[in-house]
């Protein structure tokens, strides 16, 4: 109880001088987060050795001293498994890090010269940096938090596309045979939710994202639990909501209510005040890439999830208040992950298209006043990029090994600088390979703008 004591009023003292951040690194399913903490970790433990981080200040001017892994404050949470991911990225072959399938935290301190007046170096100081990771489908429950049952399946209705509908017939079928009045079956409710838990693991396999709820796909300890049994009920519409609340609580749509309510309060609720309230940074990954090579229903449907998901989070100007006692974030960086799987030239438009397609949320920050940044980056650069002769002209390429073992050397494609019309999409197709890690004969983990990165998340509180 001492021991817990101290460390808490030391958070306390440094939150108070502005010594401690914590980070928030938001990403969709397969976007990266696990590769880039493992990057973010790995760069600044090497930082004045091996890794190359031109493009952070205090490393360019020689004061990053480095970073050291210290005692997470939450004992209760998993450590973040960056040593499990670096044997993945050094294995033979090397491959990326499994994908992450729970809460973990790390807590950085690091370590650097200040600056003074003309340039001198004055003394060490350090900086206290804490991340969680946590599974990209739990995060797409935070937008449950404003919805009630009714007003959440009728959004279900709306934003369920051809395709996903496709994809979801058999549930779709189960669950149109029902009423909302009709007694509550448990089995036959069990197994509608069942089929309806299949339709979100399809959809995913098939390239979507916004797909709720998030424990659907990765229940953790919930798995089997009736928490998990409920599902949207097709055909309610709010302009009967006093009669559906009028329904005994014995019917479907009671029962269904009931168990959305309990995902709601006990589930999605305590993870959002543990682990999403207190955030001073926040970078959000997204893999714009990976939605222009799903097609158009996928790249709309990844747009909304995260122009919805960013309304869940706490953005404003920070004071000694708000830093002590409500945490807001008050610097964004979103970026492109992935950029190494086109060439170089083709950054400028992938980072276009990424504002463009996070345009709603980028306009509202900024009225906030709140510093944006975007950029594209790749926390393991996995490609090389070269030239070849084509007809007497060169043209870019990159060279790479693909998650199959072939060595590769190819153009992937251009990438469009504003969302695309859905004739474009019938014009013109994407298939961007996927790669896997490098092999290295050195401890330097390439990256591309990892640095850049950092410099505009911890760069300010490095001085």
């Amino acid at each position: 109880m001492r021991r817990h004591l101290t460390q808490e009023l030391h958070n306390f003292i440094e939150r108070g001088r502005d010594r401690q951040l914590r980070l928030a690194v938001t990403g969709l399913s397969r976007a990266g987060k696990t590769a880039f903490l493992t990057s973010l970790v790995h760069q600044l433990r090497h930082a004045g050795l091996e890794a190359r981080l031109d493009l952070l200040r205090a490393a360019r001017e020689g004061r990053l001293l480095g970073a050291q892994r210290v005692a997470q404050p939450d004992l209760g949470v998993p450590r973040f498994p960056y040593d499990a991911a670096m044997a993945s990225l050094d294995g033979t072959p090397p491959h990326w890090p499994a994908p992450t399938r729970g809460i973990s935290e790390l807590r950085l301190t690091i370590k650097h010269r200040t600056r003074r007046a003309r340039g001198l170096l004055g003394d060490t100081a350090t900086l206290t940096l804490d991340l969680i990771d946590y599974p990209g489908e739990w995060l797409l429950d935070l937008p449950l938090l404003e919805h009630d049952f009714l007003s959440w399946s009728e959004a279900q209705q709306t934003t369920m596309g051809s395709e996903r509908q496709r994809l979801a017939a058999t549930w779709l079928s189960a669950a149109e045979a029902l009423a909302p009045d009709d007694e509550a079956d448990e089995g036959q409710l069990a197994e509608i939710a069942s089929h309806y838990a299949n339709a979100l693991r399809a959809s995913r396999e098939a390239g979507f994202a916004d797909l709720q709820p998030g424990r659907f796909l990765l229940p953790g300890d919930l798995e089997d639990a009736p928490v998990l049994q409920f599902f949207p009920l097709p055909g309610v519409r709010e302009a009967n909501r006093a009669e559906l609340d009028a329904l005994p609580e014995t019917s479907v749509y009671k029962t269904l209510a009931r168990r959305f309510d309990h995902y709601r309060r006990h589930v999605v609720k305590p993870f959002y005040r543990e682990h999403f309230r207190r955030f001073d940074r926040q970078i959000v990954l997204v893999d714009v890439l990976g939605a222009l090579n799903a097609g158009p229903e996928r790249f709309e449907d990844l747009s909304r999830a995260l122009s919805t998901l960013m309304r869940s989070f706490d953005y404003g100007k920070r004071s000694l208040m708000s830093r002590l006692f409500s945490p807001r974030i008050d610097r964004l960086a979103i970026a492109a992950t992935k950029a190494d799987h086109v060439t170089p030239e083709q950054h400028p438009n992938v980072v276009a298209l990424l504002e463009s397609l996070l345009a709603e949320p980028l306009k509202d920050l900024r009225y906030a006043d709140v510093p944006v940044k975007a950029l594209s980056l790749a926390a393991v650069r996995a490609t090389e990029p070269r030239e070849v002769d084509n007809d007497g002209q060169r043209r870019a390429a990159l060279r790479g090994t693909t998650l199959e073992g072939e060595d590769v050397l190819l153009f992937p494609g251009d990438v469009p600088s504003r969302l695309p019309e859905h004739d474009f999409w019938a014009r013109q197709g994407f298939d961007f390979t996927a790669f896997r890690p490098p092999h290295r004969d050195t401890p330097e983990l390439p990256h591309v703008r990892m640095d850049a990165a950092l410099d505009w998340l911890i760069g300010d509180k490095l001085k």
